[in-house]
């Protein structure tokens, strides 16, 4: 019996292989991603942009890390409503981690998906690694 696809199905582009970029643990337990440029990127992505989008990771994992008057206001209204602040708030961390979806969803958009490349939110990889899928070329095997 012949196999149906639908128009969307022979579109989805085959991933070729995966990168990941480990956390940095020389400054401690901070979240930080190491910056070293990963040698499977070289045909696809100049690695300026590359230490860039990690930097700017950087950056932002260490503003949502950051103690200051906000986020003890935010623990000490936590405990004086037994938590329940929480349900009509948002604390100063979500904030930044939706900061940083954005910008990973903005980089996939003009920088990674043109290239064939795909960068995953690191909080979907419990804050491990930065994930960068490869996809296939397609321009090289059209040919068959």
């Amino acid at each position: 019996m012949a196999e149906t696809h639908s128009l969307q199905d022979l579109q989805q582009p085959t991933v070729s292989s995966k990168v990941f970029i480990q956390r940095d643990y020389s400054s401690g337990t901070i979240c930080r991603f190491q910056t070293k440029f990963p040698s499977e990127l070289e045909s696809r992505l100049d690695k300026q942009q590359f230490e860039e989008t990690i930097q700017t990771l950087n950056n932002l994992y260490a503003e949502a890390e950051k103690l200051g008057g906000k986020s003890y206001l935010e623990g000490c209204l936590a405990c004086l409503t037994a938590y329940t602040i929480f349900l009509c708030m948002e604390t100063h961390y979500e904030k930044v981690l939706k900061k940083i979806a954005r910008y990973i969803k903005d980089q996939n958009e003009k920088i990674y998906a043109p290239r064939g490349l795909l960068l995953t939110d690191p909080i979907e990889r419990g804050l491990r690694v930065v994930e960068i899928t490869i996809f296939e070329d397609r321009s090289i095997g059209s040919g068959r």
